[in-house]
């Protein structure tokens, strides 16, 4: 039912909430009770000065009983019907729904927002203990540490008749290892009370990088326009606190550069508006590679687009994340991602519309090409790198669209044929 069709539904929540029977409602607006009755059924429209009236009588704006529900709770409701895998129809009448229990409505969708925040709570935590660098040496080292401890006191408290001059040597080793769990303890839990603190806590150069870049909303207007250079610019960015992390980010911006000067935002911007968002009809247009126009796509916050790169093994080199894509930090990527299909296919491009799941369904159309680096050299693989666009999208009920994860470990689609592990969303885990 459309949502301009429930105001007799809203009529009748809101009297039900003011506590007045349906005669009294009807004898105040000079109507009758079989009339109101067929009103509040949807079954007579209702407009002009008796909107106005009931409306007025009830204490509420005239737009409360016509448009009910915002549209961001149908939506919700939606989202949260698709992710039960409801039947299309019972996914239409979210409207009515949020028409005729608005509060019920709102329950529903802040239980749905909140397994989708406890699932990303999941996929970070699950992300960081799993593959985590940082974490698998810290915890080697406090394994270590403690391990020599009771190796030491073992030793001391067995041999009776060790000589003073051991018997000191063995209390220094104590010692020393004693305060070295201490400070391996300390660092450990510092290092997860930093990523209670903030979602993009770096652990790795990479992640410094990915962080610096995130600050900067993945666009720098003074590279753009020629004012700034990347050394002034790393220069000044305290999120970058190592030296690999710096050259790292250097790269980056000297590719940003690159990609400005044959192809600037203006330039993108009105071609855009030609043939919209299109890469391959892009790049025939401007004249340049597929990848260069996906990266230059990125930088438009406008088009609200993703962007991952990964080389040739496999190993993420660059991602800018869209809202309800997942890209993993540490753990390895799904294989299903058109990105890595392009690996196999140098210079094809691809697009495949996919819908992610784990976190509802949300659906993206996604490009993907992969290209040759470097210079080409006699009797040596070339070096590949592949770039994926993910853009925000709903893909016709008749087009093929294609299901991936984010990573193994967090997907709970069932007998995947590219599966490296069970998923700890799967029953019995």
């Amino acid at each position: 039912m459309p949502r301009e069709g429930l105001t007799g539904s809203r009529i009748r929540e809101r009297r039900s909430v003011a506590g007045m029977r349906q005669a009294d409602l009807a004898r105040s607006l000079g109507i009758s009770a079989s009339y109101l009755n067929l009103i509040e059924h949807n079954r007579r429209r209702i407009g002009g000065k008796l909107l106005l009236d009931i409306a007025r009588t009830l204490g509420v704006e005239p737009t409360m009983l016509t448009e009910g529900a915002e549209a961001a709770l149908i939506a919700t409701l939606r989202e949260a019907a698709t992710g039960a895998s409801l039947a299309p129809g019972e996914i239409e009448r979210a409207d009515e729904l949020a028409g005729r229990f608005p509060g019920w409505a709102e329950v529903l969708a802040a239980s749905h927002r909140r397994i989708a925040t406890l699932e990303r709570t999941v996929e970070t935590l699950n992300d960081r203990l799993t593959h985590d660098p940082q974490l698998a040496a810290s915890v080697h080292e406090l394994l270590s540490t403690a391990a020599a401890i009771r190796s030491t006191a073992s030793i001391l408290a067995d041999e009776k008749d060790l000589e003073d001059q051991w018997r000191d040597r063995f209390h220094a080793n104590l010692n020393e290892d004693s305060r070295r769990l201490a400070d391996s303890s300390r660092s450990l839990v510092e290092y997860f009370e930093a990523g209670q603190g903030s979602d993009d806590a770096a652990s790795s150069p990479q992640d410094e990088v990915d962080a610096f870049l995130s600050e900067n909303a993945w666009y720098f207007e003074g590279l753009e326009a020629g004012a700034d250079d990347p050394e002034s610019v790393v220069a000044a960015a305290p999120a970058l606190r190592s030296q690999a992390a710096r050259e790292l980010a250097r790269v980056v911006l000297r590719r940003m550069i690159e990609d400005a000067t044959q192809v600037s935002i203006p330039v993108l911007e009105g071609a855009l508006e030609e043939v919209g968002p299109d890469p391959v009809a892009l790049a025939g247009m401007l004249k340049v590679p597929v990848a260069l126009v996906m990266r230059r796509m990125a930088s438009l916050q406008e088009l609200q687009a993703g962007l991952v790169v990964c080389d040739r093994a496999g190993s993420i080199l660059f991602r800018k994340p869209v809202n309800q894509f997942v890209i993993p930090r540490f753990a390895p990527a799904c294989v299903l991602w058109p990105l890595f299909q392009a690996l196999g296919q140098p210079g094809q491009v691809i697009r495949t519309p996919i819908v992610q799941l784990g976190r509802g369904r949300a659906g993206f159309d996604c490009f993907a090409v992969s290209e040759i680096t470097g210079v080409p050299e006699y009797n040596r693989p070339p070096l590949l790198q592949a770039s994926m666009l993910v853009l925000p999208s709903v893909a016709p009920e008749e087009q093929a669209v294609s299901e991936v994860g984010s990573t193994c470990r967090v997907c709970p689609r069932d007998r995947c044929p590219g599966r490296r592990e069970p998923s700890i969303l799967r029953d019995g885990l």
